[in-house]
């Protein structure tokens, strides 16, 4: 489709100063966009950018538009609304529906309209794939799993039995979806006993699960993806576990079993949770943090052990003069 700045404008409800019908082939970076491409500003520190850009129109703050060189189109969020228009520019393939040659679909499996299933892949009995999910080459979905409309699995994704996954959601290639938990009983002589996996894996609605990423089944109750959930990839969720709707992950995060974390959180790369915690909506957990007691109320969490992010930076800059500390405490006793 040809899109002109009055087309992206009025889609992604924006106001335009600049040429209507001024025609936008693609997306890039301020330093990278030709006249023909869109780009945006959200962080200041990239100002400088801004006055030499070559890009046919900027997304940008009301702010900042005066310093632009081009077209604008302005709004409170630009990166949220560069993104509403990236995908208008550059919108993802539909797959045709189909089965390959090379995959395997029992004969018991449900398919509805439009369901892609490439080489390779294997689909076992009772499974259930809702209209236009896609099966990518080489994926396995198991008995009696479930696929909400719309959902791909890229190639190479594992979805185990008795796994349910929402509409519209996307996994991408590595994910093992609803492998046994990590459940061991010691015998008492130094032997561990495995603890059956008897429960599933529930996922929500426009779920996103990057590669490599691992959720659990549970031992007796689901583990749980809440709708709209983004997970980056290389994470580790446990069984048990059950991440609140709207929260994001990112990547290299291990979170045990058990443990609950509430609506609209954001933890960042390489944070760890213990088992069993509870934590409340709208809390953000900072990099490499461990966290290892229960969060009750909003707020930014940082550290090893993670606490309140101002408690933590304090410490760190008391930390920081500990030696100072110690050394005129030598010379006191000395003194002494």
């Amino acid at each position: 489709m040809r899109w002109t700045l009055g087309d992206l404008a009025r889609a992604g409800g924006l106001t335009l100063r600049g040429d209507p019908d001024r025609v936008i082939s693609g997306v890039a970076t301020l330093h990278q966009a030709q006249a023909g491409q869109l780009s945006f500003l959200a962080n200041t520190r990239y100002r400088g950018a801004l006055a030499h850009t070559q890009a046919g129109a900027v997304v940008l703050p009301a702010s900042l538009a005066g310093a632009a060189p081009c077209d604008v189109l302005l709004s409170d969020n630009p990166y949220l609304a560069f993104a509403r228009l990236a995908r208008l520019l550059h919108p993802s393939p539909r797959p045709r529906g189909g089965i390959h040659p090379d995959a395997s679909v029992d004969r018991r499996a449900r398919l509805g309209p439009q369901v892609r299933i490439e080489a390779g892949a294997v689909i076992e009995a009772r499974t259930q794939l809702a209209r236009g999910v896609v099966v990518g080459a080489g994926s396995y979905v198991g008995p009696g799993a479930r696929l909400g409309p719309g959902t791909v699995l890229a190639p190479r994704v594992t979805v185990h039995s008795g796994t349910r996954i929402g509409r519209g959601c996307r996994i991408h290639s590595g994910a093992v979806i609803g492998s046994d938990g990590f459940g061991m009983a010691a015998d008492g002589e130094g032997r561990w006993e495995k603890v059956p996996q008897l429960a599933g894996v529930c996922i929500g609605d426009d779920v996103e699960i990057g590669a490599n990423t691992t959720i659990d089944r549970g031992a007796l109750e689901d583990t749980v993806i809440e709708d709209g959930v983004k997970l980056d990839n290389l994470i580790q969720v446990a069984h048990g576990v059950r991440i609140g709707a709207h929260t994001v992950i990112a990547g290299c995060v291990g979170i045990s079993g058990s443990t609950r974390i509430g609506r609209h959180c954001q933890i960042a790369g390489g944070v760890g949770f213990v088992g069993h915690l509870v934590i409340c909506d709208h809390v953000t957990v900072t990099g490499m943090s461990m966290v290892t007691r229960s969060i009750g109320q909003p707020g930014v969490y940082s550290g090893v052990p993670a606490r309140e992010h101002s408690v933590w930076r304090r410490n760190i800059v008391h930390f920081q003069r500990l030696d100072g500390w110690f050394r005129r405490l030598r010379r006191l006793e000395r003194k002494i």
